[in-house]
């Protein structure tokens, strides 16, 4: 049996208190008090004890759920604000408004900092903004796209689609030397860089093909490419997670779904089924993927448990859905 009582109200402290107990012996198994000074902070009080609980209880772990998601929402036309939210979409804070603020990108698993594209002089601007101190700095800007796609596993490398001379490219940026190298240089698109495999390879959407599809290189300039999927005429949209790749891709029916592969085995999975399913994203610990769903005019949040296999759609009541990063 589990009990609790929560005492306080939003804009005020919270305490949560926890009971699990034993039906058959009326025992106490398991006991726990949780404080929160920002009662607008709640769904995360929740979350935390479910995952102590299931930690307790030698459950698969569930951490992923006291991580914030990042994302970007229209609010008018070509304004859009930066929200930190739990992934109930339950608590919403804006931390970027007025202009178009596109693009968020987690700078590391801390959650402390993020990057995000805005528009200075209508000039690309990449940004990274600081959430224990709320100030930001320019980190590069560009003509024609920049946007962070991806960060190397120790904060020190950026992925960036980039194009100076107006073809995208895909670009690596590392925060400490402030050097950029340009890792593709096509005629056409390539877009949307994640790292994989140790940060050893990208893989990346292209229309080497004639439309979008994913491609992989090495992690260095000039290497050659590989294709990784090899179904479907609209595969645009990707990230990663250690040898693991997710990726949207249109079906016959004009819907898009989301599939999983291996960069290891020929291993392939359908995880979505209706509607149109795009910008996949991994949890920190891989073991579930965020995305955005549209059906019946509705933008929602989606998230897949991998290992469960079972998936939960969150709307957003308020604006639509650019981006979003986990």
């Amino acid at each position: 049996i589990f009990r609790y009582a929560l005492e306080g109200a939003r804009g005020a402290p919270l305490t949560l208190r926890v009971k699990l107990i034993d039906a058959k012996t009326a025992t106490t198994r398991y006991e726990r008090v949780y404080n929160m000074p920002d009662g607008a902070k709640y769904p995360f009080l929740a979350h935390k004890s479910i995952v102590e609980l299931t930690n307790e209880l030698n459950l698969p772990p569930v951490g992923w759920m006291e991580k914030f998601i990042i994302l970007a929402k229209y609010t008018s036309a070509r304004q859009s604000s930066i929200i930190v939210a739990d992934y109930t979409l339950t608590y919403q804070k804006t931390i970027v408004s007025g202009g178009l603020n596109i693009f968020p990108k987690w700078a590391g698993a801390d959650q402390s900092k993020f990057y995000y594209t805005s528009y200075v002089n209508n000039r690309p601007t990449l940004f990274r903004y600081d959430l224990n101190s709320g100030t930001k700095t320019k980190i590069i800007d560009s003509m024609g796209m920049l946007i962070a796609s991806d960060v190397s596993k120790d904060g020190s490398k950026i992925l960036l689609t980039m194009a100076p001379k107006d073809q995208p490219d895909i670009f690596i940026y590392n925060t400490g030397s402030k050097k950029l190298t340009q890792i593709t240089n096509y005629p056409g698109i390539d877009v949307n860089g994640n790292f994989v495999d140790n940060d050893s390879r990208i893989v990346f959407v292209s229309d080497r093909l004639g439309y979008p599809n994913i491609f992989a290189t090495p992690a260095t300039s000039g290497g050659s490419v590989e294709q990784m999927v090899f179904h479907g005429k609209n595969n645009n949209s990707v990230s990663t997670f250690e040898n693991y790749v997710v990726y949207s891709s249109r079906e016959a029916s004009g819907g898009f779904n989301i599939y999983l592969i291996s960069t290891q085995t020929d291993f392939i999975r359908q995880l979505t089924a209706n509607g149109k399913n795009n910008y996949p994203r991994f949890s920190s610990d891989g073991q579930s993927v965020v995305f955005i769903k549209e059906l019946g005019g509705q933008s929602s949040l989606g998230v897949v448990r991998l290992n469960e296999n079972r998936s939960f759609q969150f709307p957003l009541k308020v604006g639509k859905i650019q981006s979003i990063d986990w």
